[in-house]
């Protein structure tokens, strides 16, 4: 695989799309979460979903990957983590350190207990076994108005989870969503998919046949998932420990989810 020091973006044989960072001897693949188009992340959203895990990059070779493009209709999350795990057999041929962020986090859930022979230690960030209520109808409204090809006001209402619309991010927030929608997704059906697939997860019951090793770390202020759901998923998962951070929203983030994480990873190695 690539081992170069510049991130670098293209498509695994799979058709999985990824962005690549960092050059170290091991290997970390994050399932991203929810972005508007199926293909490797440019711009603005490539700068701020690498930044979160550079972090990483002394000891690691991230691959940030998101979904296939061309989703059928009815493509269930359980499907989206079968094609990951394709993939991982496929590039790596053994078992990789895997954070699922937001929608990834639902999504490895089922990748997790489904392929448990792919995973050496898990994260789940800023992420649980179903959303809260409130982010669950945002994310249908985003998907209306993704319908109509209402695209600033559908990027509006999903930044306003990583952005509550107060102080400097009520100009923020809808001058982000202007410039989003200049370059509008061609096609709506993939984000469409993804968010009716999300709609319905509930994998409460599933927790217990993640065995991997499972660090649920998270912000208690997510707007997209309560406390409770947090404490539940870990408590679900036989090998998890959660962290929670009191005055972080979605997602966690900052020095001590650096040094949480990396030590969590760090461990047995």
């Amino acid at each position: 695989m690539m081992n170069d020091q510049q991130p670098t973006v293209g498509y695994f044989r799979s058709g999985l799309p990824y962005n690549h960072s960092g050059h170290g001897p091991r290997i970390a693949v994050i399932f991203q979460g929810l972005f508007f188009e199926n293909k490797p992340i440019t711009g603005i959203g490539a700068r701020y979903a690498l930044g979160m895990y550079r972090f990483m990059e002394p000891d690691y070779s991230l691959y940030l990957v998101t979904r296939m493009s061309g989703l059928p209709q009815g493509y269930s999350l359980r499907d989206m983590a079968d094609d990951y795990a394709e993939m991982i057999r496929q590039e790596f041929g053994e078992a990789v350190d895997v954070i699922g962020i937001s929608t990834g986090g639902s999504i490895v859930q089922h990748f997790a207990a489904d392929h448990p022979e792919l995973v050496r230690r898990l994260v789940i960030h800023s992420s649980a076994y179903k959303l809260c209520e409130e982010a669950r109808q945002l994310q249908m409204r985003v998907a209306q108005l993704a319908r109509q090809r209402k695209w600033r006001q559908a990027y509006a209402e999903l930044f306003s989870l990583a952005l509550p619309p107060v102080g400097l991010n009520r100009v923020m927030l809808p001058l982000g969503a202007f410039l989003m929608s200049l370059s509008p997704p061609k096609d709506p059906s993939d984000l469409i998919v993804t968010i009716e697939a999300e709609d319905v997860h509930n994998f409460k019951d599933r927790l217990g046949e993640i065995q991997t090793p499972t660090l649920v770390v998270a912000g208690a202020k997510d707007p997209c998932y309560t406390e409770e759901l947090f404490r539940e998923t870990a408590a679900g998962i036989p090998n998890a420990r959660l962290i929670l951070y009191p005055e972080m929203g979605h997602p966690a983030g900052g020095k001590q989810f650096k040094r949480d994480v990396l030590g969590f990873l760090n461990e047995n190695c």
